[in-house]
């Protein structure tokens, strides 16, 4: 009978679009578990969406859609992005899914039957974006956790009975070191559960978004247990058919990220423990994945897109850099030279020419067939040394990435390529290749032989990491299918003598300077889709997107039409006529009040007097101008736009501003004195 391994993702929060922070923590999960198959063991792979919540609702409310319409967009994203980038989970949970609703009921009822529930009262401050309650005092006060804003929430909530877990929890991460890594992130918590746990409310009465409380429809149940509690209800948890639950749990690995550690590794265990239900075996938080040396996030707008590097290197080139330059669970830094600098070192230069040369050459010398190499007795020390080499690197490879040193495992599969690689110059079997002489033909086939099992070697061991490649060149190397190699049997010399090759094609092209300069353009077209689409909705439709990227991009719009009229002749060389000009009403306006618009990081409510009346606009343009700064300013307004709604706030016109290098907004101003009202022509 089959081992089982099950693994899980965070299931991410579909407050906004994904982008290559969500992909980096999926693509290493989709490795394990690829890596897994190979070795043998039954694999579930989990990932999905969180759906619920007081931030979705607003949201949702934002953007003029029911949270379920909200929600349906966003979620169907991820799925897409995974299905194009090949990830081959065995489940896609949402919580807002009808399985999910009756299991998570399930486990509240298990829980208060074992007296850990209770129903009390809660006023204190509460952070909407983490979807958490903190401890610190005064409306408005700052989330110690994101520094945003938090809210004072007065309501009747039941509780949980989480300051009873102190002692079980610091005994769990002392009877099992490995349950929390790595060690630093088992530190920090083991710190926090000694420093005193408080009781922790379990639901809202405020907002409807969310799963009913048990026989008390009044209540949601909090968000964080309705989403962790993910990991069981996919399983089939509650339910009559819970085959998969009682085969695949408890998980193996829940992989999350640092900033949710406390929610996976103190609450997570106290509720199954309350439930008692089993424990995950273990939890590994990994780091941030940095660009500017700032976290990715919506409200920073330095998020980069996973499409943009599909598009242009594509799928094996992300997934290779980000387990290869990012030391797993360090934070590590992103960017776009990063990227093809080690695209072309490692996989055009490495892997991609390795391939290419060796198997090159020998359908060259022997007519696309594994050649015999000559008796072992007459072997070389250069071939024993690839032998021994690789033997060794099978080892360490499967014990490095068994402990997710991703890093340092495809460093040390690299490293036999490089030796290949230098064996190859030193030994120069092109010099070989014409000779009929006997001797030479032997010395030739054997070092041929050591290049293309070495080779094989390095292509089984980094199939989960670059599959589509190493597919590739395992059907060049005439051996079929590689996923449904055993991995755990791998050794040298098991290439078939004689074996024929697949037809030869270069796998990694090589990236030259425009890779990057194609990549920066489409994020910077991306931004100005985004600010485009921002006046109809908070998080637009993909209809909605691709509508504007065709405006925005002239590579997606359609060729222009020939045209007899000049008007139209002016249009479809973007020009418009004075006509269409007079149309926009540009109006100067002073700044009187200027204040930040609470929940975002982007905006700023401001109340600008046109001389004849005031108006209230928002803005986004928050991250460039602190508010006390504008107060007496003058700016250009779009006077005659219509109304729209951002964060609940009615906006009255548009502020006029430049988009600069990293879209910075530059406000339009005056040299000479001009009244308030004048309109620009």
């Amino acid at each position: 009978m089959k081992k089982k391994f099950y693994l899980t993702t965070p299931i991410y929060y579909v407050n906004a679009r994904p982008h290559i922070g969500h992909a980096y923590t999926t693509i290493a999960c989709d490795s394990i578990a690829r890596h897994q198959r190979m070795m043998g063991f039954d694999t579930f792979f989990l990932t999905g969406t969180d759906e619920h919540g007081q931030k979705i609702q607003r949201a949702a409310e934002a953007a003029g859609k029911t949270p379920q319409q909200f929600t349906n967009e966003v979620s169907g994203e991820f799925r897409a992005l995974w299905r194009r980038m090949g990830i081959t989970y065995d489940d896609y949970i949402r919580t807002t899914s009808d399985r999910h609703k009756g299991a998570v009921q399930e486990l509240w009822r298990r829980i208060r039957e074992n007296g850990y529930i209770y129903k009390g009262n809660y006023i204190g401050q509460y952070c909407v974006f983490d979807e958490l309650y903190v401890d610190v005092v005064g409306p408005g006060a700052a989330c110690p956790e994101c520094g945003r804003p938090t809210e004072t929430v007065k309501e009747e909530n039941y509780f949980f009975k989480l300051s009873q877990f102190s002692e079980p929890l610091l005994n769990l991460y002392t009877a099992q070191p490995d349950f929390i890594r790595p060690e630093s992130r088992r530190n920090e918590v083991i710190g926090f559960v000694r420093s005193g746990l408080r009781d922790l409310s379990i639901s809202r009465s405020t907002f409807s978004w969310g799963i009913p409380v048990p026989d008390d429809p009044r209540h949601v149940i909090y968000v964080w247990l309705d989403a962790l509690a993910n990991y069981i209800t996919a399983l089939g948890y509650g339910s009559h058919d819970d085959a998969n639950y009682q085969k695949f749990w408890p998980a193996d690995l829940h992989m999350i990220g640092k900033e949710i550690v406390r929610f996976h590794c103190v609450y997570w265990p106290a509720f199954l423990m309350a439930a008692r239900l089993p424990l995950p075996k273990s939890i590994v938080a990994h780091g941030w994945l940095l660009f500017e040396e700032s976290k990715m996030s919506k409200s920073r707008g330095n998020i980069v897109r996973a499409e943009t590097i599909l598009d242009v290197l594509g799928n094996d080139a992300l997934r290779y850099f980000l387990l290869r330059e990012v030391v797993f669970g360090q934070d590590g830094s992103f960017s776009f030279d990063a990227l093809v600098q080690r695209y072309n070192a490692d996989l055009a230069n490495g892997l991609g020419n390795m391939a290419s040369r060796t198997l090159a050459m020998i359908t060259r010398y022997f007519r696309g067939e594994v050649p015999y190499p000559s008796h072992a007795a007459a072997h070389t020390p250069a071939d024993a040394a690839i032998t021994k080499l690789a033997e060794k690197i099978i080892i360490d490879y499967q014990q490095l990435f068994e402990k997710y040193q991703f890093s340092r495992a495809l460093e040390s599969a690299w490293s036999l390529l490089a030796a290949v690689d230098k064996y190859i110059v030193e030994t120069e079997p092109w010099s070989l290749g014409e000779s009929q002489d006997e001797q030479s033909r032997a010395r030739l086939a054997t070092i041929l032989y050591t290049s293309a099992e070495a080779l094989r070697i390095v292509t089984a061991l980094v199939h989960a990491v670059v599959p589509e490649a190493t597919a590739k060149i395992w059907g060049q190397l005439g051996l079929g299918d590689i996923a449904k190699f055993s991995l755990s049997e791998l050794s040298w010399g098991q290439l078939r003598l004689g074996t024929k090759l697949g037809k030869v094609e270069a796998v990694f092209p090589r990236a030259d300077k425009s890779a990057i300069q194609r990549m920066q353009q489409l994020e910077e077209t991306e931004r100005h889709v985004s600010e485009a689409v921002a006046a109809n909705a908070a998080e637009p439709s993909e209809a909605a997107r691709q509508s504007a990227l065709s405006q925005a991009s002239p590579k997606a719009s359609a060729p222009p039409q020939r045209q007899t009229s000049d008007s139209t002749s002016a249009q479809t060389k973007g020009r418009i006529t004075i006509d269409d000009f007079a149309k926009v009403e540009l109006r100067v306006a002073e700044i009187k009040v200027a204040e930040r618009v609470k929940g975002t990081d982007k905006l700023l409510r401001l109340e600008v007097d046109l001389g004849s009346e005031v108006r209230q606009i928002v803005a986004g343009i928050a991250e460039a101008y602190a508010p006390e700064t504008l107060v007496g300013r003058k700016v250009v307004i779009v006077a005659n736009l219509e109304p729209r709604k951002l964060r609940g706030l009615e906006s009255n016109g548009m502020i006029v501003a430049a988009s600069i290098e990293g879209g910075k907004p530059v406000l339009a101003a005056f040299l000479e004195e001009v009244p308030l009202g004048a309109r620009l022509k």
